[in-house]
């Protein structure tokens, strides 16, 4: 492809170099470059492509665009941009001919809801008969090819590529989760959003390694807002007002709000054993009854935001219907049937706001008990370790504390560390380090009308000890756990 087709939506400035070249591959990784490729310094947090310049000039690189003054061969082509990752993305939607305009793109972000509003979304337009791209925290979905997922918003390139993907086996639509790390750094530069959806907004990913505050996290999540035809708000968000400052689109609201658009009126907690869900009548826009066999009012939010979007693609009361009861989600209140006494489930909450949010909810279902299994990763802030034990020592009716990913540290400290704070609470416990012997014991130890909630694993299918990720899903433990039970029988 030449440079000025992959150059031509860029403003830049070409320091150095022939204008008239033909691309052979475009890449920010100095390890990839090839002979006759186009090479984007980007400032990481670990490193600064810049360094590598005259490496990637002497592997063959016929363009490199940067930010900053680089020395190299008068022979290679250096442009020069503003924010080389905003270039890399406007250069990389170029690369694969623009796959985004082919498409309908949908994009959610929020502090909680965006995985499970993104795969709702997906299964209802599925049903009702498009085919649907998804990318998001948890996986992306391209047809019948499924790509476990790094962040929950790729890197410009990747996008680009998996659009381009998409479009090449008919995709006509894909929903994205769109993180503020995603906004900030511009990996969705250059794609005009056709509904863009704001679920909720909590304090969260606020440090040196994030961002700085949560004003700028909240000024991250509303870009999306500048760069999509229409916004579907949740009408309740105390935060909505500020989401809004400066928006371009055109806005619809969901939620429990009088004036919302798409409205939840007559909630129902519906539970019965090995089963927990959540039955509303949504009125406005769209008029129906809806029952989904995922528990909570976080539920309710969900869906009406699934529901608000599929109403721009003219689907069915009936076919919206019956795709939420057939949505599921990894890890994500995810019921595992192991007996008709009691309710166990998979969640990925693996801090003390989710584990909080997710108890509360459960709590809701009045059980007879409610037990909590979870550790905490090590390595990592030991504040999350004392937050995750009072919540589960002051919700939690009993707790399991075990091994989640030690990684560096033993086990057994990070076991103990849990335990100072929920000693500290009336809560009852156990400390069982094996992450299968803990959910052995407590599947053997439930009692009718109990839930059981195995905390954050959730769609993780595996266990990292001293740097090396050992395989690890709970689905599998648990099968494993009742055959080996069925087969004592047996015996």
């Amino acid at each position: 492809m030449k440079l000025s087709k992959l150059l031509e939506r860029l403003d830049y400035t070409c320091l150095q170099g022939d204008m008239d070249k033909e691309i052979t591959g475009i890449y920010n990784d100095s390890r990839k470059v090839t002979e006759g490729a186009l090479f984007l310094c980007i400032r990481g947090a670990v490193s600064d492509g810049h360094a590598y310049a005259a490496q990637v000039a002497e592997k063959g690189a016929s363009v490199i665009v940067v930010q900053d003054s680089v020395e190299v061969p008068e022979s290679v082509t250096v442009i020069q941009v503003e924010d080389s990752r905003y270039a890399m993305a406007l250069i990389a939607a170029a690369w694969y001919d623009y796959p985004a305009e082919k498409l309908r793109v949908i994009g959610i972000t929020g502090t909680k809801g965006k995985t499970t509003t993104t795969y709702m979304i997906r299964s209802i337009l599925e049903a009702a008969g498009h085919k649907v791209g998804l990318i998001g925290t948890i996986e992306a979905i391209i047809g019948d090819k499924v790509i476990p997922a790094c962040n929950t918003t790729p890197e410009s390139m990747t996008i680009q590529e998996y659009f381009a993907e998409m479009v090449q086996i008919g995709c006509d639509s894909v929903v994205m989760e769109v993180s503020s790390q995603g906004l900030m750094l511009h990996r969705t530069a250059g794609i005009l959003f056709e509904i863009g959806i704001f679920t909720n907004l909590e304090p969260d990913h606020i440090g040196p390694a994030e961002h700085s505050s949560f004003e700028e996290y909240l000024e991250c999540k509303s870009r999306l807002f500048r760069q999509c035809k229409l916004g579907i708000m949740n009408a309740d968000d105390k935060h909505l007002e500020e989401i809004l400052k400066g928006h371009t689109c055109q806005v619809e609201t969901y939620g429990f709000a009088e004036n919302a658009d798409f409205r939840a009126t007559d909630t129902k907690l519906v539970s019965a054993p090995g089963y927990l869900g959540i039955d509303y009548y949504v009125s406005g826009k769209r008029n129906f009854q809806v029952e989904i066999d995922i528990p909570g009012k976080f539920s309710v939010y969900n869906s009406l935001a699934a529901i608000a979007v599929c109403d721009h693609f003219g689907v069915t009361d009936e076919n919206i219907v019956s795709a939420l009861r057939l949505a599921k989600v990894k890890g994500r209140i995810e019921m595992i049937k192991v007996s008709d006494e009691f309710t166990l489930m998979i969640d990925y909450a693996h801090n003390a706001m989710a584990l909080e949010s997710l108890l509360t909810t459960l709590k809701e279902y009045h059980p007879k008990r409610l037990v909590c299994l979870f550790g905490c990763g090590g390595n990592r802030s030991k504040s999350r370790r004392f937050e995750m034990g009072e919540v589960s020592g002051k919700l939690a009716d009993f707790t399991i504390i075990t091994s989640d990913n030690p990684r560096f540290e033993e086990p057994e400290a990070i076991l103990a560390d849990i335990e100072s704070a929920i000693s500290k609470t009336e809560g009852k416990y156990i400390k069982i380090t094996d992450r299968k012997e803990a959910i052995a014991y407590a599947i053997h130890h439930g009692q009718p009308g109990d839930v059981i909630v195995l905390a954050g694993k959730g769609h993780e299918d595996y266990q990292e000890i001293c740097g090396v990720k050992h395989p690890m899903d709970e689905r599998v433990l648990i099968k494993e756990i009742l055959e080996e039970d069925a087969a004592k029988a047996i015996r």
